[in-house]
């Protein structure tokens, strides 16, 4: 599909106006491509409204990749700590601990890793789990299943944009809903 032949789902997050492109996830289904990396503006405007709404906490902890900017934004704005869910053991890595996850934007079963010096401190600890956007709630659930293993508590889920079935869920915190498209 050409660019000119691309659709675009039109919506404003925390202020801020953005045209996000169709893309296809299945023979009948699109999902409007949201992507903060690299977006400034919203990365700052929805961390600030995000923190608005979430509950106190010691520690933010989102998976890696495109959570990392609100996540850190988030943690400057407020409790100064945030920790990454890595989707490969790094060099630097000590005992680690993983979970598997399939997310919807992905074709493959992934792992998550937390190194041990990124949860040896937080045992008890108040969590705040953050993503970008939350859909089936596969990532939501292995990042769970991560602080459940190093004993933190879980305070809040955090997300800029609830999708899909995500829109109905009570135990999440979102700024906007994004629907599913039917693929044309």
């Amino acid at each position: 599909m050409s660019e000119t032949e691309r659709r675009y789902y039109h919506m404003q997050i925390a202020g801020c106006e953005r045209d996000l492109p169709l893309c296809p996830i299945s023979d009948t289904t699109e999902i409007a491509g949201f992507v903060m990396l690299g977006d400034v503006e919203i990365t700052e405007h929805t961390a600030t409204e995000l923190l608005r709404k979430c509950p106190a906490h010691d520690v933010i902890i989102t998976a890696e990749t495109k959570g990392i900017p609100l996540a850190y934004e988030m943690a400057r704005q407020g409790c100064g700590k945030y920790v990454v869910a890595r989707k490969s053991v790094k060099a630097y890595m000590r005992n680690p601990i993983h979970v598997e996850v399939k997310s919807i934007t992905t074709d493959h079963v992934q792992k998550l890793f937390l190194a041990e010096d990124d949860y040896k401190d937080l045992n008890g600890k108040r969590i705040l789990i953050v993503d970008d956007v939350i859909s089936t709630g596969e990532s939501l659930a292995a990042i769970e299943s991560l602080v459940q293993q190093f004993g933190g508590n879980i305070v809040g889920r955090a997300c800029v944009l609830a999708e899909g079935d995500a829109i109905d869920r009570k135990d999440i915190i979102y700024l906007n809903p994004l629907p599913l498209f039917e693929r044309k």
